[in-house]
């Protein structure tokens, strides 16, 4: 069957937003094509809010047939945050006719270049956008996120990290020509001629091992990276949070066929209950990239096990602010209490340790203590999360049991500057809603270390009482070496303080933001611009998204002609 999508009318539809990516990673300037704004869409084939609404509807207590190979059974089980039953059941798939599928499609995929498998990507990513509304409630009611959230960082946010990829991925295949002749005089003797061929190759199968939280988000990267540098992708989705990728799946499958390819180049790994086939399949030998977002205890162990992949992971770490002295109190405590409130906590971008010197810090209003900067961040979060329509808005859902119980027993570590409480969603009454509790603790403890040297996932927060500025700045190296981090944050007016923690990240590798007041928080970075984790400390092994994410999913082969 001819192809519907053909290679001349993809790259004439979407060579632009492919160029516009190129320049956008080369300035570090701001730029996205995927609007934020949930009004933005509703023409061009997009889905308006209703529409959306409608589509993620009809989806609840269905079968999502992807027409994939080696389907042996059927599986599901998903329950949203919010109490919610989803009811959609995703084909099981039999590896050993799935994989040798998959690997089916990729000479042909290959052989297309990577040019067109740019803009296959790229027309997979316009699909995709135009469902953001359908999207948004996929994520939300599997990651606990509030609907405007899920709505920014499930759709256009990971859109963008998605087509980021797809940029870095083709300027590293054409960094190296398709063709070159060579000539080597040889006096006067004729020269020696060569011709010369360059082909990407890719490396096999590249596994997404999704996670509950971010599942577009932290999946896009990795899976539009292996598939424009020529790899077919299996996506293993969290159990609880299939939809968001399946769906995504289901759109890359159509548009290959349509574009001519095998649709088995992308497929689903769905599992029953219990069944835990990420080792199985992160081992097996037809899968030669793994991307993994998750707990630092797998990611470790799919880092020391899987030798057979490049792997690429996203682990724990422990997010770090420093709080010496700012000329805007009132902006850091309004900017410190979104951050720790956003989501929850949920994130693996958002604070736990915030070191501040005992004897306290200057500020614009004067000289605020210890404690007194505590009381007043716990009256900034109570603050913005006083009204309870509010609250809901920016925390959203506690995704999981072991969030909460984080969060329960994180009050018993220290003395409490602000205790959690609960909050009723009445749109949702089965949501888990909870505040953040922030806790202080004494750096000269040894008992305290055990706390803040541990990642505490979700809305907990311990205020560290230093003895001084230098104490914090060892701390901050101390715990990105040994924990890692994939934020650190800090408040200073003095050059030298500012200068010791840079040199700090500079040399443990770990991203750092100073003095943040405004709208731009410390938990969230922009693709094209920002880098998401260094790969340089214990947090993550790559950083989301520089040329070494994409370069090593493909090798270039060499075809030498005499003549």
């Amino acid at each position: 069957m001819a192809a519907e999508l053909t290679a001349p009318e993809l790259i004439a539809k979407h060579r632009p937003t492919l160029d516009q990516a190129l320049e956008a990673i080369r300035t570090r300037a701001y730029w996205s094509p995927h609007p934020e704004h949930p009004k933005a869409y509703g023409e061009h084939g997009s889905l308006d809010a209703a529409a959306g609404k409608a589509a993620f509807d009809a989806l609840l207590g269905t079968r999502l047939d992807l027409g994939q190979a080696g389907t042996d059974d059927w599986v599901g089980g998903e329950i949203s945050p919010y109490g919610i039953e989803l009811g959609v059941s995703y084909p099981h798939a039999d590896l050993d006719v799935l994989l040798p599928a998959m690997k089916a499609g990729q000479p042909a995929w290959r052989d297309a270049g990577a040019e067109v498998r740019a803009v296959v990507c790229l027309e997979i990513l316009k699909r995709i956008s135009d469902r953001t509304h359908e999207f948004a409630h996929a994520v939300m009611h599997t990651s606990g996120q509030a609907f405007l959230m899920a709505f920014q960082a499930g759709g256009p946010h990971a859109q963008d990290r998605g087509l980021e990829a797809v940029a870095y991925a083709y300027a590293e295949q054409v960094r190296t020509p398709e063709s070159a002749e060579w000539s080597k005089p040889q006096g006067k003797r004729d020269p020696l001629v060569l011709t010369k061929n360059f082909t990407p190759v890719p490396r096999g199968i590249g596994l997404v091992i999704g996670c509950n939280t971010f599942p577009t988000w932290n999946g896009y990267p990795g899976l539009f990276a292996s598939l424009a540098t020529g790899n077919a992708v299996l996506v293993k989705p969290h159990p609880r949070a299939v939809l968001p990728l399946a769906l995504t799946v289901r759109i890359a499958r159509e548009v290959l066929t349509e574009a001519g390819f095998a649709a088995d180049l992308v497929a689903l790994a769905a599992e029953r209950p219990g069944e835990g086939i990420a080792k199985a399949l992160a081992t097996r030998p037809e899968i030669r990239i793994i991307d993994y977002t998750g707990s630092t205890s797998f990611g470790d162990w799919l880092e020391a096990n899987a030798r057979q992949a490049q792997v690429y992971t996203e682990k724990a770490g422990v997010n770090t602010v420093i709080v010496h002295s700012t000329d805007d109190y009132k902006g850091m405590l309004s900017n410190l209490a979104f951050s720790l409130s956003l989501y929850s906590g949920q994130m693996c971008t958002t604070p736990q340790n915030l070191l501040i010197p005992r004897e306290g810090i200057l500020t614009d209003q004067g000289p605020k203590t210890f404690d007194e900067v505590t009381a007043d961040l716990a009256r900034a979060v109570d603050s913005l999360l006083g009204d309870d329509a509010r609250a809901n808005a920016l925390l959203g859902a506690i995704v999981n049991p072991d969030v909460k119980a984080r969060l329960e027993a994180a009050a018993g570590l220290g003395e409490v500057a602000l205790a959690s409480r609960e909050i009723s969603n009445p749109e949702f009454p089965g949501a888990v809603v909870r505040t953040p509790v922030i806790v202080k603790l004494d750096g000269a403890k040894p008992d305290a270390e055990a706390a803040y040297m541990s990642e505490c996932f979700g809305p907990v927060s311990f205020a560290v009482a230093l003895d001084s500025v230098t104490d914090a700045v060892e701390l901050l190296r101390r715990t990105v070496r040994e924990k890692g981090a994939m934020t650190v944050g800090a408040y200073t007016t003095d050059s030298e303080v500012e200068r010791a923690i840079e040199e700090v990240c500079l040399e443990e590798a770990a991203q750092l933001s100073f003095n943040l007041t405004g709208g731009v928080f410390v938990n969230q970075t922009a693709a094209f611009s920002d880098f998401h984790g260094s790969g340089g400390n214990p947090a993550a092994n790559a950083a989301l998204c520089d040329g070494a994410f994409v370069a090593n999913r493909f090798r270039v082969v060499e075809v030498r002609h005499q003549g």
